[in-house]
Parts: structure tokens; C-alpha cells; sequence
């Protein structure tokens, strides 16, 4: 079977919404599907990781559409270049807030709209000589499941669309300076969406849980992991480090950690000597403030984006893993893309966020750590005493069980089935088809 894939997001763009297809493509072959990718030609990614070009199969067939982004179009007038929405400044300046109401309102559902009838001229133009068995969309951003729908309406071709992360339910969706009107615009399009795909694809119980209001045929598959390169292996180094991997935005910002670990350090001048803390990846204006209020400029340390495997090195070398939960209504339903390779690393996972959401969920079933309240400082001090002391007497380690459900092999196998369940009877249909007209031959 042969199968289309639209994603914004692809080597050489960074950060995790890359992560999730590229793996998908990687193994769909062994379960006999052909991927074919179409993505963005010279696309305004906010981060680069040119390594990850290295993973993309040499025979792999990409179809590059051309794009133009409004973002090229703002830079000039903003001051968040190249910045995720999820970076919002929460004191804009004029200039800043009518670029940001422009963006909301204007550029609807996204800000790669602009990209949506171009492509559906290249794509239309492909099939019309190539064969495909079903189109897969994944969003964000979510004009590409515009395109996928209108591909399905011009070809009838099978139409699965992928969420990485909600719509109208997104962690910033209620930061953006939208209209009433723009946000029914919002809603009317992922309702339709979800309701003419013939499958929707999610990365956890709950999103899936919001969206069978629209449709019968939603699927769950997270996110996972892959094998370690050989370049990844690392040792876990001497200190009692916490590292938290990934954006840090002003939602996620855990001010209830830097004011228990501002009074740990009060209390002990050991836990003082032995404490790391490493960010990783960009932090905003108001994470900084907060860790200079609470005193530990020189206890932590923040490090700008990395290339993938050298992400994996800190996670493996690392004491203790913080898994940081947006503070924002969708909490509960968060599942970021990092925790499965944090499951994968093998060590002990501190969370901030819903005791009850999909990612407490994850970790007391593989037994890799443990969630924490927003709001329970005491219980996370504890918490942080206890990994101390485990630490001091060298048994600091976990033993996660029920992991290998989450190897990006093993999910795409999953994904495979779900391919052949929508596509295969249109496969077979056709098949029937020209087998026929050879018989009347």
C-alpha cells in the first residue's frame, strides 16, 4: 500500500513536532506501506536540527510544496522571531499586539493558511498519475487537515487526520487575542475535520475523549521512543541534577519548584553543594525572573536548543527528570511528547501538574515517577527529600515496566493496522475493479 503524508514539520526542522512522523516513516515499510511525504519547501522553522536529515531513508520519495508564511511577512515589526505560539509575550507593546491580533484573527486556522490551496494544486497534480491508498494529515498546524479534506473531496481517497496536540483545546488557545467570531471559525473547522476524516488519530485517552463528540473513529497512538544512537550513551553523572528537556514558556513555568528548592537549600548545605538544575531548551523572560527571585542563578543552569542526541545524553545522564505540565485549562489532558523518552532513560521522573491527567496516568503505570500538584509545595518537597536521600545512598534508580509498547516500531505497527483498516477496502475495491475489466479483455 502506498500512503500520502502531509506534515509541515520534517528534517530539517527541530523540536518534537518532528519527531513523531519521521519515526512513522521510518517503519512503516517493514509492515509492507509506502510513505510518501509532501512538506514544506525552505519553511520558517523556529528551530533547526540538520541531524535529523541523517534519519530520512535515502530511497524515501519527499514532495516539496512551496510556502509563503505571514511570519516572514511580521518579523520585521515583531519582537518574537521565529518564536512558537506557545511564547506569546504577556506584556506586548502596541505594535506587538496588533501583529498578535492579526495572526489570531486573520490567518485562520493558523498561520501556514497561505499554504493550503498551493498545495492543493501540487498534491492534485501528483495524484492525478500516482496511485495512493490514503492521505494521512498531522497538525499542528491544522491548515494541513484542511488540505487532506480537500484532497478527500476532489479524490475519495481514504483521510486520516493525526493530532499531536488538540485544536480549540490547545494549552495557548486561551491566550490568543481571538474574536467570538474567529473562534466559531475555530470550532466549525475542527468540527468538520473530525467529522469527514475517516479516522482520527490522537496521543492520549483524554483528547480522545473530546474529540468522539464528533466522530466514532478515533484512534489513540501516542508518541514514543526509538532505539539510542551509539553517539547518545552516556553515563549518569556525579551531582544531584534535575533536568527538564523541552520549551519553558510562562504556563509551564514551575514557580512552586524554585520556592522548594530556594527553602531545601536554606535548610541543607549539602543538598546546596550536591544541587543541578538544567534547562533545556528556550525559556521564557518569566522563568529567568522567577529563578533570580528565588535565589538560584547559581544552581541552575540554561542551555539553548540542542540537536536531538545530545538531548538524549542529558537525559540519560541526568539524576532526576522534571516533566513540567502547562498550567492552563487542557492540563489534564497534556501529553508531551518528551515523557516516553524520559520513560526510555531509566530514570526517576519528578512531574508538576494534574495528579489525575493522562501523564500521571503514564508514569504509575510504568512505575518511572511520580506527579505532583500545582499547588502542594509540601508533598513535592518530600518528594524531593526522598530523591535526595536515594541519591546520598546510591540507590537513586527506577525500574519502569510495559515500555516496549512505546518503541516508535511498535506503534507504527499499530498505525499500519489502522492504515489497511480505512484504506484497504477502497485497496480492495479497486483491485476487484481492474481485475474485472481484465477478465472482460
Amino acid at each position: 500500500m502506498r500512503v500520502l503524508i502531509l506534515t509541515y514539520y520534517w528534517p530539517p526542522a527541530g523540536g518534537s513536532g518532528v519527531q513523531r512522523w519521521l519515526k512513522f516513516v521510518k517503519y512503516l515499510p517493514d509492515f509492507s506501506i509506502d510513505p510518501v511525504v509532501y512538506t514544506a519547501r525552505d519553511a520558517n522553522y523556529a528551530l533547526e536540527d540538520k541531524s535529523l536529515l541523517e534519519e530520512v531513508r535515502e530511497e524515501q520519495e519527499v514532495i516539496l510544496g512551496s510556502i509563503r508564511e505571514p511570519n516572514q511577512l511580521l518579523h520585521p515589526f515583531s519582537r518574537n522571531k521565529g518564536v512558537s505560539a506557545g511564547f506569546l509575550d504577556e506584556n506586548p507593546g502596541f505594535v506587538q499586539r496588533m501583529l498578535n491580533y492579526i495572526r489570531a484573527n486573520v490567518f485562520l486556522p493558523d498561520a501556514r493558511m497561505l499554504w493550503i490551496r498551493p498545495s492543493v494544486k501540487v498534491l492534485s497534480a501528483y495524484l492525478e498519475t500516482n496511485r495512493v491508498d490514503a492521505v494521512i494529515t498531522t497538525g499542528p498546524p491544522h491548515s494541513v487537515h484542511l488540505i487532506g479534506r480537500a484532497l478527500k473531496d476532489r479524490f475519495g481517497i481514504p483521510w486520516i487526520s493525526d493530532f499531536r496536540d488538540p485544536w480549540t483545546n490547545i494549552d495557548y488557545f486561551h491566550s490568543l487575542p481571538l474574536t467570538n467570531r474567529s473562534k466559531r471559525r475555530h470550532a466549525e473547522l475542527e468540527r468538520k475535520v473530525l467529522e469527514e476524516s475517516d479516522a482520527v488519530i490522537v496521543v492520549g485517552r483524554s483528547m480522545k475523549k473530546e474529540f468522539s463528540r464528533f466522530s466514532e473513529q478515533v484512534y489513540v497512538i501516542p508518541n514514543g521512543f526509538d532505539d539510542y544512537p551509539d553517539q547518545a550513551v552516556a553515563s549518569v553523572l556525579p551531582g544531584f541534577s534535575l533536568t527538564h528537556i523541552g520549551l519553558m514558556n510562562a504556563d509551564r513555568n514551575p514557580k512552586i519548584l524554585w520556592k522548594a528548592l530556594q527553602e531545601l537549600i536554606v535548610e541543607s548545605d549539602a543538598f546546596a553543594s550536591d544541587l543541578r538544575v538544567r534547562l533545556i531548551g528556550k525559556c521564557s523572560v518569566e522563568v529567568e525572573e522567577s529563578i533570580r527571585e528565588y535565589g538560584l542563578q547559581d544552581h541552575v543552569e540554561l542551555i539553548d536548543y540542542l540537536p536531538h542526541r545530545e538531548v538524549m545524553r542529558y537525559q540519560i545522564s541526568s539524576q532526576v527528570l522534571l516533566l513540567c505540565v502547562n498550567r492552563v485549562p487542557s492540563a489534564p489532558s497534556v501529553v508531551t511528547g518528551k515523557v516516553f523518552e524520559y520513560l526510555q532513560a531509566g530514570r526517576p521522573i519528578l512531574g508538576i501538574g494534574p495528579p489525575d491527567g493522562d501523564l500521571a496516568a503514564i508514569l504509575e503505570e510504568t512505575a518511572s515517577g511520580i506527579m505532583v500538584d500545582f499547588e502542594d509545595k509540601e508533598r513535592l518537597k518530600t518528594e524531593l527529600r526522598e530523591l535526595y536521600a536515594a541519591y546520598l545512598q546510591g540507590r537513586l534508580s527506577v525500574a519502569p515496566k510495559g515500555l516496549e509498547k512505546y518503541h516508535r516500531r511498535n506503534l507504527t505497527r499499530d498505525l499500519a493496522e489502522l492504515i489497511q483498516r480505512v484504506a484497504g477496502p477502497l485497496k480492495s475495491r479497486q483491485e476487484e475493479k481492474e481485475n474485472h475489466g481484465k477478465r472482460i479483455h
